[in-house]
């Protein structure tokens, strides 16, 4: 497939949306390819994706399922939702082979997307975890977990959970170009302050680390979050995996040309000469001498600032399946 950075100009950009262009996924036994029509994006208007919401049948709720969508514009575009995933949840944590460990939730898309406003899936999955005891972490990048605190706030009293708060950058401008549709750096501070206050082991994560466009920012951004009351931080250096580094290319191309070419050069000094590099060991802060020089400064400032304290380990042993009522439990209720 054609990369846009190198052979075909940028694509025009997606109003509210980080992605140009909506490229096959890997599994995908059809590929989308661009061409060239002649059209440069200075002769198109910008164009609007509308999102979509679909149900999904699901008939567990601690999985992962590839969708068959493109990791560009789908992506962002094409949302599904688990609207019985409480109760998948419940049923789950119910089977007598089930053995807790911490789950973990925001791994692939935030949890806190503007519609859980209204579709309240995460809300009600923090509360059948709290309901058991259920240890669980939480990273997102939106200040709408502030209105969870009510469920957030005892689960941490019990040693039942801890949140990431990732705050990419300071800037607005480059906050907008990089996450157009996530809270603003301001309300991620803020965030982090609300959940600090109320007893929530907090963390800050400075993610993606991007040589040459926002990795200058790091101590800036680790030095709020201290000063919020974050406990903890950590970063992951930019990766750009199978069609990830496309699509990472368009959006420079598009948004930063100027610095386009010295990112992907920086990029790739920190992955052995490639845009990536797999090896468990590395991928996710790199190697050489860029990567070192990150490392160190990423830990300088977080002894400086406090930062370095190990998070509290989460409580497996309190958890327990509430009893319902008609359990064989409630007949002895009342005779003691």
């Amino acid at each position: 497939m054609a990369s846009f950075s190198q052979q075909l100009p940028p694509p025009p950009p997606m109003r509210g949306r980080g992605a140009r262009s909506n490229g096959s996924g890997r599994y995908e036994s059809q590929a989308r390819e661009a061409f060239d029509d002649g059209w440069t994006a200075e002769d198109a208007e910008p164009r609007q994706l509308k999102t979509t919401l679909t149900a999904e049948t699901a008939r567990v709720i601690i999985a992962h399922a590839y969708m068959g969508l493109s990791p560009g514009l789908d992506f962002e575009s094409k949302l599904f939702f688990k609207p019985h995933a409480a109760q998948l949840l419940d049923a789950e944590l119910r089977r007598k082979t089930y053995q807790p460990l911490v789950i973990h939730i925001g791994g692939n898309t935030d949890p806190y997307q503007p519609q859980e406003r209204v579709l309240r899936v995460t809300r009600q999955v923090l509360e059948v975890l709290s309901r058991f005891n259920h240890p669980c972490s939480v990273i997102t990048k939106s200040a709408l977990i502030l209105r969870d605190l009510d469920v957030l706030r005892p689960m941490a009293e019990r040693n039942l959970v801890r949140v990431a708060v990732s705050v990419t950058t300071l800037d607005r401008r480059l906050a907008r170009s990089m996450e157009p549709r996530a809270a603003t750096p301001e309300r991620r501070i803020g965030a982090i302050k609300a959940l600090s206050a109320a007893g929530v082991p907090t963390f800050v994560m400075f993610a993606p680390s991007i040589p040459g466009l926002n990795d200058h920012e790091m101590e800036a951004v680790l030095e709020r979050a201290a000063e919020a009351g974050a406990g903890g931080a950590g970063y992951v250096a930019l990766r750009l995996p199978l069609e990830i580094k496309d699509l990472f290319r368009e959006w420079l191309a598009t948004d930063h040309p100027d610095r386009a070419g010295r990112v992907m050069s920086l990029v790739r000094q920190m992955r052995g000469g490639k845009d990536y590099d797999a090896e468990w060991r590395t991928r996710m802060r790199g190697e050489g001498p860029i990567a070192d020089l990150m490392a160190q400064r990423f830990n300088a400032a977080r002894r400086r600032l406090g930062l370095d304290k190990a998070m509290p380990e989460l409580d497996l042993s309190r958890f327990r399946p509430p009893t319902r009522a008609g359990d064989q439990g409630d007949l002895f209720a009342g005779l003691d």
